[in-house]
């Protein structure tokens, strides 16, 4: 009887190994084919989003703080370059109060830091809770004050439900939306919110834009990417992206404008239907960076590329940069000149509302442009008033840009007589690099009471003052 008891449970310890074995391999292959999944879906990411992420991965992630200590430089001799503050968390953008006093957002914080004098008041003015993957963030910033003496800021960020959320692991843990909030100064505090602008839920990770400003007209002006999302690739599918069968505009994919109280200027540019009444322009696929001309008003912006491409672009009311089946001044190949006359003829253009244009200049290979300011003063000397400066995320260089007569084309000479940077080198012979060594730069803007450069370098932590000797 012990026999064969013993003989049983030797078979079922046999037969327990023979399924424990085939379990294992089971799950082997499951855990290889996930991971091949996974893999897969990163590099269809990579293909598609080119810009920032792409050099980012040689060069840290987009906000990353840099250690190699590089010194920042300008080419004017005659000019100096001044630590205003240093110790700040991944700074993103800032925005002048009065004199000596500025704000600056850091972005994976929420806060809202005043700086008076160069040194940093030990509260935040405001601490919101924001998503904070990848290029959501808090992100964009601008002062506007009304004849009554009101101190209005006007904030751009991705705003989440808790603290607890943007620290769970799932980082886009429900998302609100991507918002636009004007808040008045009240007693060294900002109060009274009111929401301008609700922006679509899913929110990213990339391409969120952020670069707000008020213009000269007195109207709010924020440059929204097209929130690509790798996760959900149908949602990023719009008519601002130039897909003629995809849904109406939903506020992503363009600069959009409106009044201080968030309302519609006039009836609108491209229709009357909300939101494409609020869009300025659209085929945007992410944009860091916009200005006014102060001699003729006309809009320019910044817009980082598919893998290359990035551009400089003068931006009239109902402008289309072409984005998703335009990037850049595609002249590699025979191939890419062919492809890109064919996608201009088929682009969306709203009723003839909306009109195509090429890039002002093209950087092949991604520098991932941001800022880009005009500087309005003489105080760096006469030769730079109402010039163009842009700054780029992954070399911390500084450009400088005159513009033509009419000031519709910047001039460019040597080899970029054809508005096309085609490698790095082109770049170094060319007179267009003005400061170097800038760390990542993610805003430039001129002091309102200086007239003085200011430049925020988000992986060094540091705000900078060029100004002259």
């Amino acid at each position: 009887m012990n026999d064969v008891v013993n003989t049983d449970r030797s078979v079922l310890l046999v037969c327990f190994l023979i399924i424990g074995f085939c379990l294992s391999i089971a799950v082997f292959h499951y855990v290889v084919e996930v991971q091949g999944e996974i893999q897969k879906e990163q590099e269809e990411h990579e293909e598609q989003n080119g810009d920032i992420q792409r050099e980012s991965k040689r060069q840290g992630d987009n906000f990353e703080r840099r250690h190699d200590n590089q010194s920042e430089t300008v080419k004017a001799s005659k000019l100096d370059i001044e630590l205003v503050v240093e110790g700040l968390e991944f700074p993103t953008t800032m925005a002048f109060l009065g004199p000596d006093d500025i704000l600056v957002l850091e972005k994976d914080k929420g806060t809202v830091l005043r700086i008076i004098n160069n040194s940093v008041l030990g509260k935040p003015l405001l601490n919101v809770n924001v998503n904070t993957e990848k290029e959501v963030c808090m992100c964009g910033i601008a002062t506007s004050k009304t004849i009554s003496g009101r101190a209005f800021v006007f904030l751009y960020f991705t705003e989440i439900q808790s603290k607890r959320e943007k620290n769970s692991l799932d980082k886009e843990s429900n998302p609100l939306a991507n918002r636009l909030y004007r808040y008045e100064l009240i007693d060294g505090i900002l109060q009274n919110p009111k929401l301008l602008l609700d922006l679509p839920k899913t929110a990213g990770p990339h391409h969120s834009g952020g670069a707000v400003m008020v213009g000269p007209d007195g109207n709010i002006y924020l440059p929204v990417g097209d929130f690509d999302n790798i996760r959900n690739k149908e949602y990023i599918e719009t008519k601002a992206q130039n897909i003629k069968d995809a849904k109406n505009p939903d506020g992503r994919g363009g600069i959009l404008r409106v009044t201080q109280d968030g309302n519609t200027v006039e009836k609108g540019i491209l229709g009357t239907s909300h939101p494409l009444d609020k869009y300025y322009a659209y085929g945007i696929r992410n944009s860091f960076g916009i200005d006014f001309d102060p001699v003729t008003g006309y809009l320019w912006d910044t817009e980082n590329g598919h893998a290359y491409g990035d551009e400089i672009n003068l931006v009239l009311p109902g402008f289309n940069s072409g984005w998703n089946k335009v990037q850049g001044i595609w002249t590699e190949t025979k191939q890419h000149t062919e492809s890109k006359k064919l996608e201009i003829d088929n682009l969306v253009d709203f009723d003839g509302k909306g009109t195509y244009s090429p890039p002002e200049f093209t950087w092949n290979k991604t520098v991932g442009p941001t800022a880009l300011k005009f500087l309005t003063t003489d105080k760096l000397g006469q030769e730079y008033k109402n010039d163009l400066f842009v700054g780029d995320i992954n070399n911390g260089n500084i450009y400088h840009f005159d513009l033509n007569k009419d000031r519709t084309e910047l001039v460019l000479t040597g080899k970029l007589s054809d508005k096309v940077a085609n490698s790095s080198a082109e770049i170094d012979e060319s007179d267009i690099v003005f400061g170097q060594g800038f760390g990542g730069i993610t805003d430039i803007e001129v002091g309102p009471y200086d007239g003085y450069l200011y430049v925020v370098s988000s992986k060094e932590g540091k705000i900078f003052r060029i100004s002259p000797r």
